[in-house]
């Protein structure tokens, strides 16, 4: 199980950490256990634990690249009292780079990868879980402005944001987040390797 009781979890991006404890210690867990949850279904459900099998920024996976634009995100909503939906922007937040490939790889299918792979992650993640209106907006538009068409919800912008923020903080391997703890006991020894 993903979220087992007796794991110590590993702290959040340093970037984050020492701001969200203006949260409140209580607000900052729920939003961690909301995250937790998450992650714990679409583990379950789907093939989530596949993003971590691939490199996103510098020596990022793509899985935690995800939850750390998951945790940007509700730090930029806390930040901005901007009132959402905290469950539809975590699960947009964790789905947006669903897409299941390595964009590393030269392959003619991974050309225009910027352009093109929010259309295939919102297909991967329909087929493996039921999406809201404004999940799939949050998937489809997260590379505003590399696609032309701007987010049309609250949610989906600030996950456009927490993920330019968060991809500058790995590309210049300024993020110390490590979130290999997040994976299942059973998996996690060989992805720590």
């Amino acid at each position: 199980i993903l979220q087992g009781r007796s794991i110590y979890w590993m702290q959040i991006a340093t970037f984050t950490s020492r701001r969200c404890t203006e949260m409140g210690d209580v607000e900052l867990r729920f939003y961690e256990i909301l995250i937790r949850e998450e992650i714990e279904n679409l583990c379950e459900n789907g093939r989530f634990l596949q993003m971590a099998s691939y490199i996103q920024h510098g020596d990022i996976s793509v899985f935690e690249h995800s939850v750390g634009v998951a945790y940007m995100s509700v730090f930029i909503a806390r930040s901005l009292h901007v009132k959402l939906h905290h469950m539809v922007l975590i699960r947009g937040a964790l789905l947006h780079d669903y897409f299941l490939y390595d964009w590393h790889e030269k392959d003619r299918r991974h050309c225009l990868h910027g352009l093109r792979h929010p259309r295939l992650a919102m297909r991967n993640a329909c087929e493996d879980y039921e999406l809201t209106k404004r999940e799939k907006n949050i998937i489809l538009r997260h590379m505003f402005p590399l696609t032309v068409v701007p987010p049309t919800c609250r949610e989906a912008w600030i996950v456009c944001l927490a993920d330019k923020i968060c991809a500058v903080l790995e590309t210049l391997h300024l993020s110390k987040r490590r979130y290999r703890e997040y994976f299942p006991m059973a998996l996690r020894e060989s992805y720590m390797r």
